[in-house]
């Protein structure tokens, strides 16, 4: 998965209130992560292929693509889109690609892979579904592409993922 010692820890879980931890692995299997608005959301770890740290020149740009795409990337032999993911979700930042290395979740569903380009991995934590909460107050652009969230202290909130609705959405022919 991700070459992190920590990546696996669950460094952020400190943040969930205690009925949302799971003292034993019950629940579903979750990555977190954080898209360049700073925003936290999840995708659930069985539709995730793979999770890689790369250069940005790993990524070749594609010229008159949508702005949705950074460009392709060669995973193991196979041609990959790679999009920024706050960008698919409507979010006004877009990811910096003037770093030493960028996060790319890989994201399957049936034979289709796609690359989500995201500013920070958290790490995986098991998380209770059953606490999650419908969203609330998200932008039209996000709604379609969410299954609920769960709400952390201090107000702010996990957004939980349909990485299906993601890779099926007709938004990557706009």
């Amino acid at each position: 998965m991700v070459s992190k010692p920590d990546f696996l820890t669950g460094a952020g879980q400190d943040q969930f209130r205690p009925e949302l931890q799971l003292e034993s692995p019950e629940g579903e299997l979750h990555l977190r992560f954080y898209i360049s608005s700073h925003q936290e959301f999840a995708l659930q770890a069985t539709g995730i292929r793979e999770v890689i740290e790369l250069s940005p020149d790993r990524i070749t740009p594609i010229p008159n693509a949508s702005p949705l795409l950074l460009g392709t990337l060669n995973l193991r032999g196979r041609l990959i889109w790679v999009a920024d993911l706050g960008q698919f979700l409507g979010e006004p930042i877009s990811l910096n690609t003037d770093r030493s290395e960028i996060s790319v979740i890989a994201v399957e569903d049936q034979d289709t892979v796609v690359g989500l380009g995201v500013e920070e991995i958290c790490g995986m934590d098991w998380l209770d579904v059953q606490y999650l909460m419908p969203p609330n107050n998200v932008p039209d652009s996000m709604a379609p592409f969410l299954r609920g969230e769960w709400i952390l202290d201090h107000n702010k909130s996990l957004r939980l993922l349909d990485q299906t609705a993601i890779l099926r959405s007709a938004r990557w022919a706009g």
